[in-house]
């Protein structure tokens, strides 16, 4: 599923080339997760003023409304002069003086949303009950831990749930943990503050160099480019189940936490 990382990396590789653009039609395909909420003849002769990302929704500002765009399972972007004829995963494509932006979704699960203002309602639903953004000045340290001390829950799960901290998805809460020392199990409501800290300042520079990376290609990721990301190739200890740890050696260990594969090494993380 694409994170935060790629999220941020698809939006900084066609946000720009975007920006002015005057909308010359919208198309949908197959339904997504949510219906867009409006005649897609509507979106006609609208700006794009520009491109934000909050969680792992992307936020295309028009002079009237926004756009909130959300990869799914498996979902990407692409944008260029010109695109070839839709294909069956094909499901929304938006023609602009400056470029096709196209959501290709084999599975479906992303969504494209129109809403008149982020007060509107379907905007509200969507955005409201996300965490803090962790690459902003609005990612506190003492607020984090405050808010650590009330979750009974594994530390794994809190900062998957995103109510906290949004978009650190599986593969970089892993990570984030090893390098913050930090066993995946340990209840978060007992991580120290001086735990918490070095846990905030592990989450933002993990997710950074993913970003710096291209982001985690596992299976079928790449930005509007088509470009693959790489920061998968120097993970810690994430799909590393086995081999030697990077640091001591010791064999990592691989657990399930929610349905979803949790890696750790077992002598560089402590409970």
């Amino acid at each position: 599923m694409p994170e935060l990382p790629e999220v941020e990396v698809t939006r900084l590789s066609f946000a720009s080339r975007i920006a002015g653009a005057r909308v010359l039609s919208a198309r949908l395909g197959k339904p997504l997760r949510w219906p867009l909420g409006c005649d897609p003849a509507d979106l006609a002769d609208r700006t794009v003023l520009g491109v934000r990302r909050r969680g792992k929704y992307l936020l295309v500002d028009l002079d009237r409304g926004l756009l909130l765009l959300h990869l799914g399972m498996s979902g990407s972007l692409g944008f260029a002069d010109r695109l070839p004829p839709p294909g069956p995963h094909d499901h929304f494509e938006l023609a602009t003086s400056q470029g096709v932006l196209r959501l290709n979704d084999p599975r479906r699960f992303g969504a494209v949303v129109y809403a008149d203002g982020e007060d509107a309602a379907q905007a509200v639903k969507l955005l409201g009950g996300l965490g803090a953004e962790p690459l902003t000045g609005d990612f506190d340290a003492l607020v984090f831990h405050a808010a650590l001390k009330s979750r009974q829950s594994p530390i794994k799960q809190v900062l998957l749930a995103g109510a906290l901290v949004v978009g650190v998805g599986n593969i970089y809460a892993s990570e984030a943990l090893f390098l913050a020392g930090i066993r995946p199990t340990q209840r978060a409501s007992r991580i120290s503050l001086p735990r918490a800290r070095k846990l905030h300042a592990a989450i933002r520079q993990v997710l950074a160099e993913a970003v710096r990376k291209g982001g985690s290609t596992l299976r079928d990721f790449s930005n509007a480019h088509g470009e693959a990301g790489h920061f998968q190739l120097d993970a810690m200890v994430y799909d590393r189940a086995g081999q030697p740890c990077r640091v001591c050696a010791a064999p990592i260990k691989r657990i399930v936490q929610g349905q979803r594969a949790t890696y750790f090494c077992p002598q560089c993380q402590k409970p």
